[in-house]
């Protein structure tokens, strides 16, 4: 079983940064791909950033510039640090984790449980 455990999130001024982290932990030989995903109020879950096991990174458009993914291969762990914020950055923020070698052998995808983000004056 693995399990992905998110932190960070919180409220913070129009302007301000947060930085978030999520720890897989569980049986897992390797992640190929570590990302953040968002679902704003109302709205779809949609990708955010993600980075695969060698560092290519992806960003949401309105994000780029802005925030920055980077993950720990050692530690299982993926990071967004997120600056400049703006209002409609309010959502919850969702870690996921695809292409999870693990036990039984295979490959499976996890999702965090969600972290809220809140972006207000």
């Amino acid at each position: 079983q693995v399990q992905l455990v998110e932190s960070g999130g919180g409220w913070v001024q129009p302007g301000g940064s947060l930085r978030l982290s999520c720890a897989a932990s569980g049986s897992i030989f390797s992640i190929h791909t570590m990302g953040w995903f968002r679902r704003g109020l109302g709205k779809q879950r949609v990708l955010v950033a993600s980075i695969t096991h060698s560092g290519m990174t992806t960003y949401e458009g309105s994000v780029k510039g802005r925030f920055t993914i980077s993950r720990d291969n050692a530690n299982n762990t993926v990071y967004l640090q997120m600056n400049n914020l703006k209002p409609e950055d309010t959502a919850v923020y969702y870690c996921n984790a695809a292409g999870v070698v693990s036990t039984p052998p295979g490959e499976y995808a996890y999702w965090g449980q969600g972290t809220q983000v809140t972006v207000s004056s």
